[in-house]
């Protein structure tokens, strides 16, 4: 286990900067989720801490370890790849003790360590069989024991998820969280799927860029967004313009809000933040709740646990609105949107 402290690292490629002068620490035994679009520097960063990418400036350290100019190999981390990276004329036993072989472990306490990390991921009953002979979830737990029976300081993920289905995913992504509280590893994980990240993470860093754009826990991060990209990108919110801001009250589409005002600078412009399951739809015809707009039904799409409303604001906004099970409003009715006080606005 160890804390990682990286201080104002910078990575170029020939004249792209991918990093920009970036620092973060990361606790020790903590999962810390690298998050962001295709592009956003997030794997680079991954491969500066693994070793595999040597950055123009800045430092790594482990602990108080310096690690910046250490070779991959001396690091003493484990990886676990998007596409599994498994010897395919290996067996299963025989991919899960590469490392320990590489290492010089007794026969006797690498037998036993291959065999306690084959359990902790289900495969003791397939150690003899071949990585081809094997499903893609049976192929990354092989990859991820083969990582964790190291007993490394630090435990790197690369998309390790994207490769498998919906189904297989929820269960890998909880077997993968679970072992890493047993084991109590500093992991870092880097995904572009948001719901993976705010399920399995105890910190995200949300990356624009080759910087962090913010950095917090799941919970804040999708209540409290710092701008309009971290909004949008975590939880893909609703982003009104707010015409004028005032203490504790915005106005949009010329309609005075009480909403959470705190975030927003005194330079403009402003928008303001709305979840879609947050939001509320009251029957046109009746009289004008507290804090809603005034709308129209354009669409709507039912998903069996929910129906995916679109609604159309007056000045010609189209806000997403996530109402459970079945909708009792038509195409083309006249609603309340009713935003709840607790909506924050944000600087652009």
């Amino acid at each position: 286990m160890s804390t990682i402290r990286i201080q104002n690292l910078t990575k170029r490629f020939e004249q792209q900067t991918v990093l920009q002068d970036l620092s973060l620490t990361i606790p020790d035994g903590s999962f810390f989720t690298l998050l962001g679009p295709s592009g956003c520097g997030k794997t680079t960063l991954l491969r500066c801490i693994a070793g595999f990418n040597e950055p123009e400036a800045g430092s790594l350290w482990f602990d108080q370890d310096d690690i910046t100019r250490v070779p991959a190999h001396q690091r003493n981390i484990g990886m676990v790849f998007q596409d599994y990276a498994l010897f395919p004329d290996k067996s299963v036993r025989d991919n899960v003790a590469y490392g320990l072989r590489a290492r010089q472990v007794a026969r006797d306490e690498l037998q036993a360590r291959v065999d306690e990390a084959l359990q902790q991921v289900g495969l003791q009953t397939l150690a003899d069989r071949y990585p081809a002979q094997m499903s893609g979830g049976q192929r990354q737990r092989v990859a991820l024991a083969r990582a964790l029976v190291i007993r490394p300081r630090v435990l790197l993920m690369d998309e390790p998820l994207s490769n498998l289905d919906a189904k297989l995913r929820l269960s890998m992504r909880d077997m993968i969280r679970e072992l890493q509280r047993q084991a109590r590893i500093t992991t870092v994980f880097v995904t572009h799927d948001q719901e993976e990240a705010l399920a399995m993470s105890d910190q995200i860093a949300v990356m624009q860029s080759g910087r962090i754009a913010q950095m917090d826990t799941p919970e804040a991060l999708y209540g409290q967004p710092v701008s309009a990209y971290v909004a949008d990108f975590v939880g893909s919110a609703n982003l009104l313009a707010v015409d004028g801001v005032g203490d504790g009250v915005a106005r949009v589409a010329g309609q005075a809000l009480q909403v959470d005002t705190r975030a927003a600078t005194a330079a403009g412009p402003h928008r303001l933040v709305l979840r879609a399951e947050t939001l509320q739809l009251r029957p046109g015809h009746e009289p004008r709740p507290p804090n809603a707009l005034a709308a129209t039904l354009s669409g709507h799409q039912y998903l069996g646990a929910k129906t995916l409303c679109r609604v159309a604001l007056a000045h010609g906004e189209v806000v997403q609105v996530d109402v459970p099970g079945l909708l009792a409003h038509q195409r083309g009715d006249a609603l309340w949107l009713q935003v709840p006080a607790h909506s924050r606005v944000i600087s652009q």
